[in-house]
């Protein structure tokens, strides 16, 4: 069998995440040198596979991702190892199937969040901290500092490691491209 480019991606790609979901599910973080050899792998594949127009689509993919999770960051809602993620990941699928995965990931992790919530009877809690949240993002003095960073909530909240949902939009997204639903 012969491996494409989108062959290659899975074969590459799919372990790459699921590594990045598991140790981040583990250890509440994503390491810098999964991502770097994530990223460096992806420009390397596009460029065997598509020349300087498979660069520039993962440079524009990288930028995506990167784009959509650095404000968050920024504020101080999630760790950087989740945004370099969705960087790597732009790398080796583009911007557009980028914004798939990321809109994807975001929906699927709202629901674990509402689940995480209602099954550990901590809504009380998640409605106070939400308050918090939106008394930081609605005020520009506080609006990236740690007030109300994810991490100060502690033991009032549990922590959702963000790989994982992002993990999942991204091997659904792979799977609508490989099998053609969709038309991704």
């Amino acid at each position: 069998m012969q491996f494409g480019f989108w062959e290659t991606t899975c074969a590459i790609l799919i372990p790459g995440i699921l590594l990045a979901s598991w140790i981040d599910f583990a250890q509440r973080r994503v390491p810098n040198w999964l991502n770097a050899a994530l990223i460096v792998l992806g420009f390397a594949v596009q460029a065997y596979f598509h020349g300087w127009s498979g660069m520039a689509t993962g440079g524009w993919g990288l930028l995506t991702g990167f784009g959509l999770l650095i404000l968050p960051w920024m504020m101080h809602g999630m760790g950087a190892g989740d945004v370099k993620l969705m960087a790597a990941i732009g790398v080796w699928i583009g911007p557009m199937l980028t914004l798939y995965a990321f809109a994807l990931g975001a929906v699927i992790g709202g629901v674990v969040a509402v689940v995480m919530i209602v099954s550990t009877g901590r809504l009380h809690m998640a409605c106070a901290n939400m308050n918090v949240i939106l008394s930081k993002c609605s005020n520009p003095q506080t609006m990236f500092t740690e007030y109300g960073a994810a991490k100060s909530f502690g033991s009032t909240s549990q922590l959702l490691p963000y790989g994982v949902p992002l993990t999942a939009g991204t091997l659904i997204i792979l799977g609508a491209k490989m099998f053609g639903w969709w038309g991704v």
